[in-house]
């Protein structure tokens, strides 16, 4: 795990060292351990390195034979054995055993296509001297983030949108369109940042940038084909690709662990590395009753015998850490959530350097409650047409939040039209109440649109939420967290259930496997039901819930008022519109807690990266 960054000049200007410099120096808790550096006229990289694997000669930039080709990487490759072995007998000459440097020789064999043979997380940039140009790619679901800003004058790139900044050149400019989407998922929808002009590479996608010519291609889609087989074939396939996954992901010279949360996902991973060897876990929770899954987490630990390591969150750490881990994340994302990461990260740091983690199995297995959604819907569904136009007129004459009111009108709307996401913070009706008339609208839908068009016709519906949620919500806020979060406290963080190998097993599962009931993630509960106690396998999802609601009418309630007083912004938003929310919220007439605290990640956001008045 590392931080990159580099410059191409499109008007032939030599890069400047000092340029590189100031870009790295912004992200050295990406890499606290090396540094690099490599100018050649137009054209310039720059790297820092968290050790992990071949401590001594894995430095980067890694050059081939020649000399004249050089990668920069910030990820981890977990198949380079088997490619190493490939590309010596074909007569490369390896200088480490550093993962990466397969990607350089297999760059000379295959050209661009050399990105279909990497089975792993990765954003890489080569800079090819022979034929000046600059190749890079990030690895399929997006694990690990790429930006960039491309201007007539000149490419920038980096691991971090900070980076790109530090360059005074580089305008702070707020981008009202991914304003308007964040104010809806509570991240900014990739591609797009919150600063004008720059932008994200999406993920499994490569680019080419020669002279002027920028290209950008996709190598990979997402791409969900059930088969028609008994569940016994798939309990098989499930433990044997996700066995093989977390051994791949176990490569290290450095100590390794694993988070635990005391849900199923992060449990089977523990379990599974418990296998032979010696784990250490770590877990966070909150004094506040009904928000910690500590003792859930600890009772797991237990068994598998684990050295479990716990820390509680006090409503002071998270005040006294909130604007520096806003800085680290480049952008908003108001998940509350994230908070619990940088907490376990920065505990597990003190003991390991590596960490397995279990994001991605709700969207890779079918996890969330809301996939039972369909099958639930599906009573009213298989009414008289008659009686469901009865029922939806009645409906619409009784107040909001009557019982079953918000059932027959989510039962009635397509699924383009009401599904979004995990998150739906504000709606287009609340965010024209919130936005001042001079912030451009756009809808929400315009997101999800292109997702729900892309969708083959026999996608069920579960199918269809999982493919939006893979494009929009994994990205821009479950891999985000997890890298922004642990890589502020220099730790790696790998996901065993975003291996690609694994999703396109998992993508032949027909729903009834994935969904049996009130089960989500029926097959791969099943898969492993031995492996754990009855209670952690049906244990439903939780994550790590965070007591916002609470602190935002106790310990956060004057701490937020200041904040809404000195920090606001006037130019996008109605005061007045987000002092009824929070009134509401203290009075209890409503639960805002999400809505404000949107609005104050921004804030905090837009005093650190536009006007610059938080010195941290």
């Amino acid at each position: 795990m590392c931080g990159i960054c580099g410059i191409y000049d499109k008007k032939s200007r030599k890069v400047r060292s000092v340029d590189i410099e100031e870009m790295k120096k912004v992200m050295v808790h990406r890499g606290p351990d090396e540094e690099g550096t490599f100018l050649e006229g137009r054209a310039g990289i720059g790297f820092r390195r968290l050790r992990i694997i071949d401590l001594k000669k894995g430095s980067q930039p890694i050059l081939n034979e020649e000399g004249d080709i050089r990668v920069i990487c910030n990820g981890e490759i977990y198949n380079y054995l088997f490619l190493r072995e490939e590309l010596k007998k074909k007569g490369h000459y390896f200088r480490s055993q550093s993962d990466v440097e397969v990607i350089v020789h297999l760059y000379e064999e295959e050209g661009f296509n050399c990105v279909n043979r990497l089975r792993g997380m990765f954003a890489f940039v080569i800079w090819d001297g022979k034929k000046k140009l600059f190749f890079g790619a990030r690895d399929r679901f997006g694990i690990k983030p790429f930006y960039y800003y491309d201007s007539p004058e000149e490419f920038i790139f980096a691991s971090e949108m900070k980076s790109i900044l530090s360059l005074s050149r580089v305008k702070r400019e707020v981008d009202q369109e991914s304003l308007v989407h964040y104010l809806t998922f509570q991240f900014v929808p990739e591609p797009g940042t919150l600063i004008k002009g720059i932008k994200k590479l999406p993920p499994s996608a490569y680019f080419i940038l020669k002279e002027n010519d920028f290209k950008i291609k996709k190598y990979w889609k997402v791409k969900f084909q059930p088969e028609n087989k008994p569940l016994s074939y798939f309990l098989e396939g499930i433990r044997e690709n996700l066995r093989e996954s977390v051994q791949l992901h176990t490569q290290s010279d450095v100590p390794w662990g694993s988070f635990l949360s005391g849900g199923i996902d992060s449990s089977l991973i523990a379990a599974l590395l418990c296998k032979n060897h010696k784990l250490s876990t770590f877990s966070v929770g909150y004094e506040e009753k009904g928000y910690s899954e500590l003792e859930e987490a600890r009772m797991t630990a237990d068994y598998l015998k684990t050295d479990h390591h716990e820390y509680v969150i006090s409503p002071q750490d998270f005040l006294d850490n909130l604007p520096k881990l806003v800085w680290y994340f480049d952008e908003p994302v108001a998940d509350p959530a994230a908070i619990s990461l940088y907490f376990v990260a920065r505990m597990a740091k003190e003991k390991i350097t590596v960490t397995l983690s279990g994001e991605g199995a709700d969207e890779v297995f079918g996890g969330y409650g809301i996939y039972r959604e369909p099958q639930s819907l599906s009573y009213f569904r298989k009414l008289p047409g008659a009686v469901q136009n009865t029922l939806s007129y009645f409906s619409r004459l009784f107040p909001d939040g009557t019982p079953g009111k918000n059932y027959i009108q989510r039962a009635r709307e397509k699924l383009k039209d009401r599904y979004v996401g995990n998150a739906f913070i504000f709606g287009d009706q609340q965010k024209r109440e919130l936005l001042k008339e001079d912030v451009p609208f756009v809808s929400y839908k315009e997101v999800t649109r292109k997702y729900f068009t892309s969708l083959l016709d026999s996608y069920d519906e579960v199918t269809q939420m999982q493919y939006v949620d893979l494009h929009t919500w994994m990205q821009g806020d479950i891999l985000a967290k997890a890298d922004k979060m642990t890589m502020a406290n220099s730790l790696e963080l790998r996901v065993p259930y975003l291996d690609h190998v694994v999703f396109e097993f998992a993508a032949a599962i027909p729903t009834k496997y994935k969904i049996r009931g009130k089960t989500t993630k029926y097959a791969l509960r099943e898969a492993f039901k031995d492996l754990l106690p009855r209670e952690v396998i049906n244990r439903p999802k939780r994550g790590f819930p965070v007591p916002t609601r609470r602190w935002l009418c106790n310990e956060m309630k004057e701490p937020v008022k200041n904040i809404l007083k000195n920090s606001f912004t006037p130019e996008y938003f109605e005061y007045s519109f987000v002092e009824k929310l929070f009134e509401q919220h203290l009075q209890g007439t409503a639960d805002n807690s999400r809505k404000l605290w949107t609005i104050i990640i921004f804030l905090i956001w837009h005093d650190l990266f536009i006007k610059r008045k938080i010195n941290l």
